[in-house]
């Protein structure tokens, strides 16, 4: 499947009168990669509200813009060059600096582009099932070689090495591998820390294909997990279990957050979940919609969003269990498919 870039372009167009402008300078990377094709370091896209757009880019791209479906300019200022009084910008990805010295009269801007790439057509849904897929397939292959003497940096390294064998791009992000005390850390870097019997350990990892991103956690018990470990086990599955049904078209952000949290939190352990429960993917492998307690907006259909909530115990250890689905009238689709149960190596 291809990419519909002059459809991208046109519903952008269709945006811009409700925000007063007359045209969006967009700047960010991505979001000229996704409305035009273009992938690169230096350019910059304008997209007037009559459907019509131009593209500058420097010498390095130029030959590749000249082949896409957007007229094209070479320039090295690429905001410089199209920068136009009253046109929008986008204030996330203009730095000040450039802002003041491309002059007074545009107008800064919250999310728009952003807010079109949270929900994906069908050819950006097979990419992220195929993301996914390698994921699974590289936890499935990877898993019988955890064991206790392994590091946490060793077993980042053999998953990140599986799925690029398998056909990823590269890893979607830096894989996080956190054994035993370390899993209290939601974003622990690997070390050269050994898995130990008794440990718990924490696998968040995932596989970019052709630029989308695939999100996954597991956790595993380096044998039979004593009560206290079991015990947040089971409640971060009840809690991401609540987070997963909740996900569907029309769902408020912070209700769906609530949903997962709620369970947490009656169980005593809310001062232990100290991060939102979830994030859109897909050119990014964090990007619009965002679930948290003070998130606002609602779900539209064919979203990619992750349901990741955790519990974690300064000193102990900690749990987390994510997957990636998407939003769907008839009830989410799973694309992380690996199972939930807790396993015990």
């Amino acid at each position: 499947m291809t990419f519909d870039y002059p459809a991208r372009r046109t519903r952008l167009a269709e945006l811009l009168p409700a925000r007063e402008v007359h045209a969006l300078l967009v700047t960010s990377p991505v979001n000229v990669h996704y409305l035009t094709g273009l992938v690169s370091s230096n350019a910059a896209v304008l997209v007037r509200a009559d459907g019509t757009a131009l593209l500058a880019t420097d010498n390095r791209y130029i030959e590749v813009a000249r082949t896409l479906d957007v007229p094209s300019v070479e320039a090295s200022d690429v905001a410089g060059t199209l920068a136009a009084p009253g046109a929008g910008i986008e204030a996330a990805s203009m730095s000040v600096a450039a802002y003041h010295r491309l002059g007074e009269g545009l107008v800064p801007l919250g999310p728009v582009v952003e807010l079109l790439r949270a929900v994906k057509d069908e050819a950006e849904l097979e990419r992220l099932r195929t993301a996914c897929a390698i994921t699974d397939r590289a936890f499935a292959d990877v898993s019988a070689r955890i064991a206790p003497g392994i590091t946490e940096r060793g077993l980042a390294r053999l998953l990140d090495h599986r799925m690029t064998e398998l056909g990823a791009d590269k890893p979607a992000f830096d894989t996080i591998v956190a054994a035993g005390e370390h899993g209290a850390i939601p974003h622990h870097a690997p070390t050269d820390r050994e898995l130990r019997a008794g440990d718990l350990v924490t696998m968040d990892f995932g596989a970019r294909y052709q630029g989308y991103h695939a999100d996954m956690t597991r956790t595993v018990s380096l044998g039979e997990p004593v009560a206290w470990q079991r015990e947040i086990y089971d409640l971060v599955a009840a809690a991401q279990r609540a987070g997963r049904h909740a996900v569907t078209p029309g769902a408020e952000s912070g209700n769906v957050d609530a949903a997962a949290r709620s369970v947490i939190e009656e169980a005593g352990h809310g001062g232990h979940f100290r991060h939102g429960l979830g994030h859109g993917v897909g050119l990014e492998i964090h990007e619009e919609p965002f679930l948290g307690p003070s998130r606002t907006g609602r779900l539209e259909d064919r979203v990619p969003i992750t349901v990741e909530p955790g519990i974690y115990l300064p000193g102990r250890g900690g749990v987390r269990i994510e997957d990636t689905l998407v939003t769907r009238e008839g009830g989410p689709e799973l694309l992380t498919k690996t199972t939930k149960e807790l396993l015990v190596l």
